[in-house]
């Protein structure tokens, strides 16, 4: 019993001696590692510990205020442009779809008899839908903007209308077709060709787009210009940090992953601020009349901030390319800088 008690504490001797022995050779290899890989060590730790760039800063503040402002007015670029656009392609459907016959008064005619007869001519025109003229209380209504209400249509000389509903699929045949019949049979009735004011409804249209475009250019150079200046101002206040990282030896993608990081939340901050606030306004913009009971007067006038689901996309998918363009901005900085300290 004396013998194996004897045995067993020898191996536990054995035992605490490796361990021991162990313990100071990693010791030993610790101290003898190079000076500037554990210098470079302690600075990556500490860099972990304690970010580079500082958030809560002045600079920091004013930057996400600047990309706010940048990304609000690029939402309100692509939401009035996908306003313009969905106005202008509603009014050109609706002057596809319809045109007017006009009849002026004159010297012995008979108006009714005029108006009769050119609905019953354009309702014989090939790709004509439909027609109808305007009684004396539409066609008063139409003066009313400018005569005031209860205008005596009859004792006027004012042309009468006939509105002409055209198929889908009617083409400039049905117009000239519609022309040369009203000329032969209704020799007081003018065509009226809504094909220009088309024309210039999708050249407004165009206009439009090609004038939000050029604003969204501008904005991404202000972004990109201001991002740039304040990046350069974030590796010169940290400059000394930097360069110490860099000498001993730390990863330049270690460095710029830390300037990186923190202008990527810089510009999700500023991105969501000017984005919600874009947002916000459209929304308001759309709802506060019937909330309010506006008269119809300021509803339509309020009613043009209207847009679809696709401009409320827009503007979320701008908010997310001012955000990248921060950050992508950053990133280059950073390099480029880094190379200049090489």
């Amino acid at each position: 019993m004396t013998e194996k008690r004897n045995i067993a504490a020898g191996g536990l001797s054995a035992i605490v001696v490796r361990l021991r022995r162990s313990v100071r050779a990693h010791a030993r290899g610790f101290r003898r590692q190079d000076p500037a890989t554990r210098a470079a060590r302690a600075a990556e730790k500490s860099a972990v510990m304690r970010p580079i760039v500082p958030s809560a800063t002045v600079t920091t503040q004013a930057l996400i205020a600047v990309i706010a402002i940048m990304t609000f007015l690029a939402g309100i670029t692509i939401g009035a442009v996908s306003a313009v656009s969905g106005v202008a392609s509603e009014w050109t459907s609706d002057i596809a779809r319809e045109t007017t016959i006009q009849i002026k008064p004159g010297d012995g005619l008979d108006v009714a008899a005029a108006l009769a007869k050119a609905v019953e001519v354009a309702k014989a025109t090939p790709g004509v839908s439909g027609a109808r003229a305007l009684d004396e209380a539409e066609t008063a209504a139409l003066l009313e903007p400018w005569l005031g209400k209860g205008v005596d249509v009859a004792n006027l000389p004012v042309p009468r209308l006939v509105v002409v509903s055209l198929d889908s699929g009617a083409g400039p045949e049905t117009m000239t077709g519609l022309r040369a019949a009203l000329a032969e049979q209704v020799p007081s009735a003018s065509l009226d060709d809504h094909r220009q004011w088309s024309k210039r409804l999708s050249s407004t249209a165009r206009t439009a787009m090609a004038i939000g475009l050029s604003i969204l250019a501008l904005v991404a150079i202000a972004t990109i210009l201001c991002v740039t200046v304040a990046t350069r101002a974030a590796v010169d206040a940290a400059r000394s940090i930097v360069e110490v990282l860099h000498f001993v030896g730390a990863r330049d993608t270690f460095i710029v992953s830390e300037f990186q990081h923190h202008f990527l939340t810089v510009g999700l901050k500023g991105a969501a601020i000017g984005g919600g606030a874009a947002v916000a306004l459209f929304f308001l913009g759309s709802t506060l009349p019937s909330w309010f009971a506006f008269d119809q007067a300021v509803d339509t006038l309020v009613g043009a901030l209207t847009i679809d689901p696709r401009g409320y996309g827009g503007i979320l998918g701008v908010s997310v390319l001012v955000a990248l363009v921060t950050t992508l901005t950053s990133r280059m900085t950073v390099y480029r800088t880094l190379r200049g300290i090489n």
